[in-house]
């Protein structure tokens, strides 16, 4: 902590207890008690904290397992913390909070509400903690010390360019099934897939879109919502294999699975899975484990020299398909399964 005066001992103890109790109400899921280990901790041990959007989401669950396969390993105490649900701002600051009266000498974050937490993270500079965002950038993105996470444009860029190559020669009639207004990630995968695909915003191979956040259900509707609007679609994008697999539900409704090409981004073990079994043709496949192990590397780094990471780093992407294309460079389903989440 960085204050004027040093507190006594017994006043440090109260406030990583009070705050960790806190913590508490949002940990994830089993081996939250990392954080109840850092209490017990002797005020010379680094201890890192790490807040994600929820602690139900398999992505996340990979990077809560990256982070702690890490911190072991370094030989530092993690703490760890969930909002309640995708897009529990409140619950993330509260989890700040408590991290740096707990002493922590970092944060990985996910931020839930990319503007909303910046005065929080603000706050948590201010007293010397690093703070780093993973998988999802801060608005503005400087408001972190550093930001490690997919090149999400290049995500959307690499199944847009395979799509484009595997309908080589058709006209193409694509949805595209969105996360949600706004949003970073959403907006950034589906510009790159428009990219890749050699099309702008509004082109007219683009008949339908829908928002689905991102959603297995929500996916399915936007598509039976597609096929009413344009019953000839015969591309569909998805923000994440979620969407797509709800795609794939309501194309099977009507028997349209096998002649709709479905791509989609993200990598989880799912939805790599639904590649193989040709429910998706192709899929760019992130890696949340390794978001993490950085994140956590690097604020032992300045826990010993007091060097801060800074900037983005690319934690890399890779096309997972079993039908390559001519020209976009990809790995197949048994590269897909042996790296995926969830």
């Amino acid at each position: 902590m960085s204050r004027t005066t040093r507190p006594s001992s017994s006043l440090l103890r109260a406030a990583a207890v009070t705050g960790l109790a806190a913590l508490t109400l949002t940990a994830c899921g089993p081996g939250s008690g990392t954080g109840s280990d850092s209490s017990s901790a002797g005020s010379g041990e680094v201890k890192v904290g790490l807040i994600t959007k929820t602690d139900t989401n398999p992505f996340f669950v990979k990077m809560k397992e990256g982070a702690e396969k890490a911190a072991k390993a370094e030989g530092v105490k993690l703490m760890t913390a969930a909002g309640k649900f995708d897009g529990d701002n409140a619950g993330q600051v509260t989890a700040i909070e408590n991290m740096v009266a707990a002493g922590v000498k970092g944060i990985l974050i996910t931020p839930s509400d990319s503007k909303a937490i910046v005065p929080a993270i603000e706050k948590a500079k201010a007293k010397g903690v690093l703070v780093i965002a993973l998988d999802t950038p801060t608005e503005p993105e400087d408001a972190v010390d550093a930001l490690f996470a997919t090149d999400n444009l290049k995500a959307g860029e690499l199944i847009g360019q395979y799509a484009k190559a595997a309908m080589k020669g058709k006209t193409a009639k694509i949805a595209t099934l969105d996360l949600a207004p706004g949003v970073s990630v959403g907006v950034q995968r589906h510009d790159g897939f428009l990219k890749g695909f050699g099309i702008e915003e509004k082109d007219p191979a683009v008949v339908c879109s829908q928002d689905t956040g991102g959603d297995q259900a929500k996916g399915q509707t936007a598509m039976e919502n597609c096929l009413q609007k344009e019953p000839d679609i015969n591309v569909v994008y998805t923000i994440n294999e979620p969407a797509a697999l709800g795609a794939y539900t309501a194309l099977k409704a009507k028997g349209r699975e096998k002649d709709v090409l479905i791509v989609s981004v993200d990598g989880g073990c799912t939805g790599t899975q639904a590649v193989k079994d040709g429910k998706i043709a192709a899929t760019s496949q992130q890696y949340p484990l390794k978001m993490a192990a950085e994140g956590v590397n690097a604020v032992v780094t300045y826990a010993k020299d007091g060097k801060k990471a800074s900037g983005y780093t690319d934690t890399g992407v890779t096309l997972i398909t079993d039908k390559a294309q001519d020209g976009v460079a990809s790995k197949d389903t048994a590269y897909g399964l042996e790296n995926c989440w969830g």
